[in-house]
């Protein structure tokens, strides 16, 4: 394609956009509808003419505007507020694809579309649009109020479980089975990924944004950022992961700079570009022709999405302990399908295992859902006072009584110190053993170069695999003495929590100290169990094996002081980073009205 004709492409883009957009903004509209319908207008479907040359390098640009959108929701979605509201986000994640699976497999099957258009419709269904959400939500100002924090939280969770979703479907369309190893497989090490960069970004992007800062150069600023951000991306795009859920872990990883309020300035209009590219991009896809042809099924599926994932995502969130109004704005939110259900979409058509029509139906329902989603946020607070007046006394009471209920189970005091101290262990522990796990892929992975390399220095195979061994040993002992160490303090803990004096008497001395050490030593056998699992692919002969064991025990005894230290090191630097002041990001004040 030549320069020209790119030129061409963008301008008359921007130029519709803009005109579209000063109208909506002109009868105060959400903007994202105009791009949409600028989009649809420079359409290949919309006579009488065809005005974009080339429409893959606008779905390229496109591309960008997911990246960035994603990176700014991960700079203003930290992750103590992702961890504040994970257990109710998580909940109404499973809501949703579970309620949405079946609906859109129900759906297909009234139709007499088929079982594997249904498995897929179903999919389709379950995943809510994170950037067509963002977008609405910035321009209705409300990104930072409590239902906000909730629905990005769904979100996250969303693009994670459709990760997995996708390995399944790929594995039930090939093989006709469901292949639960593989599912299990994918999501361990997607989480793995996540943890391990999550945790190693945190202790190195927020420095090294803090350096660059000091030159007060926005320019190297900006570039510093978008080199990471790409840089990040690729490296997800070559794990075959979602770039979309790169993008938001590096800007979540940001986020804990204290100089999160200047990237977020020079980084806005950048996004501003390239979003408004993005959903243009989903208006060129719209085929208004699929609105006569399948009428029925999109006015359906676009009903069933709307009241069924306001019904899911609402009833989740209440549950959780969410009030009325703020339940409501949840469901209300996250009524719309978007970028995952093309993705899926098109991967059915890739493997030959859907029908056709099912790409155009999800951009039609996508369309048309992405148009109601400001109307139906901004009808969720009448709605909710419209329910008030109407709902029975006798539900309200029952409403009450389990909001009363759930205040009550709530920990207090010292318990719920203890709880949080608990947790905090659990979760330090959990990390240093995701740290290990990952140190033994990467040796496993590099284990063939390693002993090639030996052995072109004249080293035996069989020692170039212990010496690969023994190195992954070395390099995770660290993580493993540091995992130990909280579990001991775990130990202490639980014995002195769960034992009474008043319930065991003169016993409970005793029994604590045998809870005290029966949880260190269960944690030695786990943890040799541990490596042992890990070290199958690059396991010595038996008479190596035991020659390294007692070598590496020796030398861990001996150096366990060092290690130590080193880990605490990091993991002061981690406690460090959390706890810098200046970054305006790290609390949610916003509480339900």
């Amino acid at each position: 394609m030549h320069a020209h004709e790119f030129i061409q492409d963008l301008a008359i883009v921007m130029l519709i956009a803009g005109v579209v957009t000063l109208l909506f903004h002109r009868f105060k509209q959400p903007v994202v509808l105009g791009y949409i319908l600028a989009g649809v207008i420079i359409g290949p479907h919309t006579p009488p003419f065809q005005l974009i040359s080339d429409k893959e390098t606008i779905d390229i640009l496109a591309e960008l505007g997911i990246i960035f959108l994603l990176f700014t929701l991960g700079l203003e979605f930290t992750l103590k507020k992702l961890a504040s509201v994970g257990l109710t986000a998580l909940f109404g994640a499973l809501a949703e694809i579970a309620l949405m699976m079946w609906a859109g497999y129900s759906i297909a099957m009234y139709f007499d579309w088929g079982v594997m258009n249904g498995i897929f419709l179903g999919a389709m269904l379950s995943v809510s649009s994170t950037t067509i959400i963002i977008k609405v939500l910035d321009d209705l100002k409300m990104k930072n109020e409590r239902f906000a924090q909730l629905i990005f939280g769904i979100l996250i969770f969303d693009d994670i479980l459709a990760i997995g979703m996708i390995a399944l479907l790929s594995s039930i369309a090939i093989t006709g089975e469901v292949g639960t190893t593989t599912i299990l497989s994918t999501l361990g090490k997607l989480t793995l990924f996540m943890v391990v960069a999550l945790v190693l970004g945190i202790l190195i992007v927020p420095r090294l944004l803090n350096y660059v800062a000091r030159f007060k150069n926005d320019e190297m600023l900006l570039i510093t950022v978008l080199a990471l951000c790409f840089g990040f991306c690729l490296i997800v795009i070559k794990l075959e992961y979602s770039v979309a859920l790169g993008a938001f872990v590096i800007g979540a990883v940001m986020a804990e700079s204290r100089h999160i309020p200047a990237i977020e300035r020079i980084i806005a209009p950048v996004r501003d570009m390239f979003s408004a590219i993005f959903f243009v991009a989903i208006g060129l896809l719209f085929d208004p022709r699929v609105l006569l042809t399948y009428a029925v099924p999109i006015a359906l599926i676009t009903v069933v999405v709307v009241f069924g994932k306001l019904f899911a995502c609402g009833t989740a969130a209440f549950i959780a302990g969410n009030g009325g109004r703020t339940s409501m704005r949840v469901g209300m939110g996250l009524s719309q399908i978007g970028e995952f259900s093309f993705i899926i979409a098109a991967l059915g058509q890739s493997l030959k295992v859907t029908g056709d029509f099912l790409y155009p139906i999800a951009v039609a329902v996508s369309a048309v859902t992405s148009l109601l989603t400001p109307y139906l946020i901004k009808w969720a607070d009448p709605l909710t006072r419209k329910l008030s007046e109407v709902t029975p006394a006798r539900a309200v009471y029952v409403g009450q009584v389990y909001a009363t209920w759930l205040q009550s189970i709530q920990l207090q005091g010292d318990r719920a110190q203890q709880a949080a101290i608990i947790r905090r262990i659990v979760f330090q522990a959990i990390i240093n053993l995701m740290l290990v796990t990952v140190i033994f892929m990467i040796g496993h992975y590099l284990a063939p170069r390693g002993i090639s390399l030996l052995e072109g220095w004249g080293v035996p195979s069989s020692w170039g695999t212990l010496a690969v061994w023994v190195l992954t040993v070395l390099l995770s002992l660290p993580c493993l003495l540091a995992a130990y160490g909280k579990l001991k303090a775990l130990s202490m803990v639980l014995a002195e929590s769960s034992v009474s004096p008043a319930v065991a008497g003169r016993y409970a001395e005793p029994v604590r100290r045998v809870i005290a050490e029966l949880i260190p030593l269960m944690t030695v056998i786990g943890f040799l169990l541990l490596v042992v699992v890990l070290s199958a692919g690059i396991l010595p002969p038996i008479w190596q094996t035991i020659l390294m064991i007692a070598s590496v025990l020796v030398l861990g005894w001996l150096l366990r002081g060092r290690f130590l230290k080193m880990h605490a090191r990091l993991q002061a630097a981690l406690i460090e980073t959390f706890k810098e002041k200046g970054n305006p990001k790290t609390e949610d004040h916003h509480k339900e009205p």
